[in-house]
């Protein structure tokens, strides 16, 4: 399944509800405690994953919001990994709700996880998560990494003057553990993004002469990998701002209320809602075909780009 541009889309990245009971100060720090929003049923996920995959989808990521504040969760995950075509299912999650349920995703077929952690102060973690418990993080990651959810992975967004004097910190977990520590550029998605706040890959890596890159793991993947000797993990870089890999890139997003959104760095996005009413799936085919399409040659968002939705809504 090709977009305009003959890049191949094989990678979905299926938001499964908006709600999240943290409110992270880049994304939607200033709103209360998300209330329940119109989802699509688990039926219908399911549906769209399969239609996709019918039409070269093969990885499957789960988001939000936070992905576990679904009551059908298991009844997703389970169906999704079971779907010819589908080779790997992920799920993105805040660990706040995984303590005892790691095992059972594994064995439904989730293939891994990422893990969000920007900060590894317990006071700190808590500010900007608004509420959030580093140590439901802490067990989720040792869970995660006892159900063999592996490689797992660590997403830290950096904020300068905020928790970017934890960087050698956070590169100690790459270098104890079999980690995958991923820095993540501040982007112009949410309600406080300042441009002086992001702090580009390259400055890192000067500060860290030791880092050396990795050959990556697969076609299309946003990270750069770095790893230093000695490490038991690697040190990924996602910089979307500072290294574009919009040439590269091979995945659409849909969100929890049937609306697919081609490209993160734009606001264009075409309902499924009306195909998903349909009996047959010839609608839904077209409209998804329809939709990639549309999907940019490049993001807007080293331009004046500001996101009408927060994070939470599309996708993290």
């Amino acid at each position: 399944m090709n977009d305009s541009f003959g890049r191949d889309i094989t990678y979905l990245r299926l938001s499964i509800t908006e709600r999240c009971t943290l409110r992270c100060a880049y994304c939607r720090a200033s709103e209360g405690v998300c209330p329940k929003q119109e989802e699509l049923s688990a039926h219908e996920l399911i549906r769209i994953v399969r239609v996709m995959a019918g039409m070269g989808v093969s990885k499957v990521r789960l988001t939000g919001g936070e992905p576990m504040l679904r009551k059908d969760l298991d009844e997703i995950v389970g169906g999704i990994a079971q779907l010819e075509g589908i080779s790997e299912l992920v799920m993105t999650t805040n660990a706040q709700h995984l303590a005892g349920r790691a095992h059972r995703l594994r064995e439904l077929g989730l293939s891994r996880l990422n893990i969000s952690l920007d900060s590894l102060n317990e006071e700190r973690y808590h500010s900007l998560t608004g509420g959030g418990e580093l140590k439901r993080v802490l067990s989720g990651i040792d869970e995660a990494l006892g159900a063999g959810l592996t490689p797992l992975k660590l997403n830290v967004v950096l904020i300068r003057g905020v928790n970017d004097d934890e960087i050698d910190a956070f590169l100690s977990l790459a270098k104890d553990r079999p980690l995958d520590v991923r820095f993540i550029e501040l982007m112009p998605i949410g309600n406080r993004f300042k441009a002086n706040a992001r702090i580009p890959t390259d400055e890192i890596l000067a500060a860290h002469p030791n880092l050396k890159p990795l050959p990556p793991r697969e076609k299309g993947q946003p990270a750069r990998e770095y790893a230093a000797e000695g490490f038991l993990g690697r040190v990924g870089f996602i910089s979307p701002l500072s290294h574009k890999f919009c040439a590269d890139c091979n995945r659409v997003r849909v969100m929890s209320d049937g609306m697919l959104r081609p490209c993160l760095g734009s606001n264009a996005e075409v309902s499924l809602k009306e195909a998903l009413g349909e009996k047959d799936d010839a609608a839904l085919e077209a409209a998804i075909k329809g939709a990639i399409r549309c999907k940019p040659k490049e993001h807007d968002m080293c331009g004046p780009f500001v996101s009408q939705k927060n994070m939470s809504k599309i996708g993290g």
